[in-house]
């Protein structure tokens, strides 16, 4: 299974998401990559294999409030570099993790190579950040153009989602693959399983089927599909970081 991890709030997001995949290695992987917020735009790194190969492109002086974090475990497209995710839009302003498939990626790609979209890999999760892309073009905010594109997809999904133009906020959705949000003093995760998150904080809230989280350091919001909120209540989790992995 493919691993999720976001993070927005006071600490480096890039330790804390590598962290955090770490704890996430038991779920099995064959790539696992990072994009995070950098000086207004976005940075990435990607490596096919061990965790350890993406840390050696990591810079130690990198240093960021906002990031995404995926190991993953190749379904469609082959084991490469260019199919690791977190994927971007054409511009490089929207970057997003997907778990699960996205059943009708090829109509949807189709269309937006018409519109004149480039894609770069062979994965069904790449259609995301473009159908994001093409809503913001149109004049949508991040977040309304994140609800959009949940309305023109089939398939099961874990979704963290980021964008440069929005340093302030961090989008998560769920369908048929597991996802929380994790709270802390000042900063807020989302993670795959409780085990990416409890070195920081024992309190999170478990998205449910077709709820869609809207994040910032702060505060997190969940609603469902139709935008109606959702009040869902905060858990803490009592196990110990080994008993979680288990």
């Amino acid at each position: 299974m493919c691993g999720i991890v976001g993070y927005i709030g006071k600490q480096n997001a890039v330790r804390v998401g590598v962290d955090g995949l770490r704890a996430l290695q038991y779920r099995g992987y064959d790539s696992a990559g990072l994009a995070f917020l950098n000086e207004g735009k976005i940075v990435s790194a990607r490596a096919v294999g061990k965790i350890e190969n993406l840390e050696e492109r990591v810079d130690p002086a990198w240093n960021s409030g906002l990031g995404i974090f995926h190991t993953r475990w190749a379904t469609h497209g082959k084991v490469t570099e260019r199919n690791a995710h977190p994927h971007s839009d054409c511009s490089g302003d929207v970057w997003l993790c997907h778990n699960g498939i996205i059943e009708n990626f090829k109509e949807l790609k189709e269309g937006l190579i018409a519109k004149g979209h480039s894609f770069t890999s062979e994965t069904d999760s790449e259609v995301l950040p473009h159908l994001v892309e093409e809503e913001m073009k149109n004049g949508a905010s991040f977040e309304d153009a994140f609800f959009s594109m949940l309305s023109k997809i089939r398939g099961t999904y874990g979704i963290a989602a980021i964008s440069a133009k929005n340093p302030s906020v961090l989008l998560a959705a769920r369908n048929f693959s597991p996802l929380l949000v994790g709270v802390g003093e000042g900063e807020r995760f989302v993670a795959s399983d409780v085990s990416a998150v409890l070195k920081h904080t024992p309190q999170v809230v478990y998205l449910d089927d077709g709820e869609v989280a809207v994040i910032t350091a702060s505060s997190h919001h969940i609603y469902d599909q139709s935008r109606a909120v959702r009040k869902k209540p905060e858990h803490t989790i009592e196990w110990s970081l080994e008993e979680a992995k288990k």
